[in-house]
């Protein structure tokens, strides 16, 4: 039997309590019962704190999502009245380029905003971390050293909102002003405005003072940055060509066939491949200057070991390591470009860069022969070898210092996202097909095919490998510029590469049926084709984000050294399966290799240009 107990109740309590007790199956015993029971268990104060701890967070959350909102929606606002306020006037004859334009820029904004979220990164926190870590006194009265160059082209651009007590930026009017009188009233507002403000001024809006500074900015880093690079991608060309040039005194003294000419001259792709992977995880890490300077110095040591062979292991073992030394100099120059240079300029600095080094393969060809007759192949590798080590040192003591702030993180994460991304195996097939195969006849079985189908004597022959040089130098440049221009017109470099490997399919198809053209001209595109890097680069660049640049580049130039590699020594095995004629393999025997090759390039084409699902069609 329960007990009975007397409870005192104040009036407007009795009253809730009767109105309650006449529910169905309720009554005023069980209610005070089971409100007893719950005040009395010992386990509510640790429910009813889990409850508040979990209302605290939700409330937190809110309140960041607030001030997120905040930040987005002033931000947008800041940017219109920037973009309103220093944008002129467009006329009517205008608007259609710029419809069109502003069509494939927001497909291109799209695109990258999809990257941005499968990258699982806020740009809005990248943004707000980066700017607090930086003192931007500092960086307001900091001179044009090796510091500022590595965060701005222009650096009195970045000085743009300077500090004064209380670490409230005072923005100057001359930098649009169009916000100059909002005050802000919160931390990420302000952060957000020193951000915006540091913008680089229009060129109509920047005085003369300004454009003089900015001029000489970068002047400085044209040859502080740019040009070291391109010095060892030059050596990086003329050591792929360099043995087409002496092929023959090579075979004269070691007694080659064409197998093992094949494979002295390939093996250095196959070194260069294999490093491309490390390397571009490297460059990522600890940037452009501290790789490029030491991987330098094993080409120095390989073309030192070639220049004393006495036995075809040894120039193996030589080719080899060059190929080790020069495997970083393409993707240290792209990712010294991104890193130093604005986005708008790196299409064409890449094909500058290209045209330039292109030189290296020119000087490969005439010069080389003059210099091999006064200083032999011996003395010209001796020669290579102090220009290797004094490039690397000249990079190691010239080149500033990459921002701390680009150092690659989430190094496997980078690569998966890379390889699992399907348009990068959209573009490696074709890219690598046609990049890789240009490299490889023009290192060296284009001039077999001079001597051996067109009967060229040794001169006839070096001009014409002079020609190809001169034509992948040149492509470079035309290409960089033409992916630049065709941007505003809504062509993007996917739809460029996809019509240049055309244009490259003919010529060699010309070859194989022996057209009646000159024989230097067909030569002359598919050395130009060699070039395409420039639009591989850029796709590189469209596709993933500058801090995954060294990788992606790694990635693809994997599949073009690699493939490079296989044509190189593949043809020489092809040949093999013919007799020389007096010294010179059949014309058929060419052809047969060609063709085969041509195949692959095309099959490699039609996969390009399929649509790969969830992304848009080529531009």
């Amino acid at each position: 039997m329960k007990p009975c107990i007397g409870v005192y109740l104040s009036e407007p309590v009795a009253a809730r309590l009767a109105v309650a007790a006449k529910s169905p199956g309720a009554t005023k015993s069980a209610i005070i019962e089971a409100a007893l029971a719950h005040f009395l268990d010992p386990d509510r104060n640790i429910k009813e704190a889990s409850i508040d701890r979990r209302l605290s967070a939700i409330h937190r959350n809110l309140e960041q999502l607030h001030d997120d909102v905040r930040m987005v929606s002033e931000t947008v606002a800041l940017q219109a009245r920037f973009l309103l306020a220093v944008t002129p006037p467009l006329a009517a004859a205008d608007q259609p380029n710029a419809c069109t334009l502003g069509l494939a820029r927001f497909d291109e904004f799209a695109s990258q905003v999809t990257r941005r979220v499968n990258l699982g990164t806020s740009l809005i926190k990248e943004t707000i971390e980066r700017v607090n870590s930086t003192e931007r006194e500092h960086v307001a009265t900091e001179p044009v050293g090796p510091e500022a160059l590595t965060r701005s082209t222009h650096p009195e651009q970045k000085a743009g909102a300077t500090t004064v007590a209380g670490n409230k930026p005072q923005t100057p009017h001359s930098a649009g002003g169009a916000w100059c009188e909002h005050e802000p009233d919160s931390r990420a507002e302000q952060t957000i405005r020193g951000a915006i403000s540091r913008f680089a001024l229009p060129p109509w809006r920047a005085t003369a003072q300004q454009r003089s500074r900015a001029f000489n900015a970068d002047w400085l880093l044209i040859f502080r940055v740019f040009l070291p690079f391109v010095a060892a991608y030059y050596l990086s060309f003329l050591f792929r060509n360099i043995n087409a040039t002496i092929a023959g005194p090579l075979t004269f003294e070691f007694g080659l066939g064409a197998d093992e000419l094949g494979l002295l001259t390939s093996i250095y792709f196959l070194t260069f491949a294999a490093a491309q992977i490390p390397i571009g995880i490297l460059l990522d890490r600890y940037g452009p200057r501290r790789i490029q300077s030491v991987v330098l110095l094993a080409a120095a040591a390989g073309a030192a070991l070639f220049a004393i062979a006495d036995n075809v292991l040894l120039l193996l073992l030589g080719r080899a390591l060059i190929g080790l030394g020069v495997s970083a100099a393409l993707m240290a120059g792209l990712k010294a470009v991104v890193l130093w240079f604005p986005a708008e300029q790196v299409p064409m600095l890449n094909g500058l860069m290209v045209m330039l080094a292109a030189l290296g393969g020119v000087t490969g060809t005439l010069p080389a022969e003059y210099l091999l007759v006064s200083v032999g192949w011996r003395g010209l590798f001796e020669l290579l070898a102090i220009a290797s080590a004094g490039c690397a040192l000249a990079i190691f003591l010239v080149v500033p210092e990459a921002a701390g702030s680009l150092a690659a993180k989430g190094t496997t994460i980078g690569l998966r996202m890379i390889y699992a991304d399907p348009r990068f195996w959209r573009l490696a097939p074709l890219s690598a097909s046609c990049i890789g195969t240009a490299w490889a006849l023009q290192g060296l079985w284009a001039a077999q095919w001079f001597s051996d189908v067109e009967g060229l004597d040794r001169s006839g022959l070096l001009r014409n490998l002079f020609a190809m040089a001169i034509a992948l130098s040149a492509g470079a440049l035309v290409l960089g510029v033409a992916a630049q221009k065709l941007r505003r017109y809504g062509i993007g470099p996917q739809a460029l590469l996809g019509s240049v490997a055309i244009l490259f399919f003919a010529a060699q198809l010309a070859i194989i049926l022996r057209a009646p053209l000159p024989s230097s001209a067909p030569w002359i595109i598919i050395a130009a084709a060699g070039a395409a890097t420039v639009l591989s680069g850029a796709i590189l660049f469209d596709f993933f984000p500058k801090e995954l640049g060294g990788r992606a580049n790694a990635a693809l130039n994997v599949f073009h050294i690699g493939y490079a590699f296989v044509v190189q020594s593949l043809l020489g095995f092809v040949l093999q399966h013919w007799t020389p004629e007096h010294g010179h393999y059949p014309e058929v025997a060419y052809q047969t290799a060609f063709a085969v090759n041509l195949a692959v390039q095309v099959g490699a084409w039609f996969w390009f240009i399929r649509r790969v699902p969830g992304t848009k069609q080529l531009r």
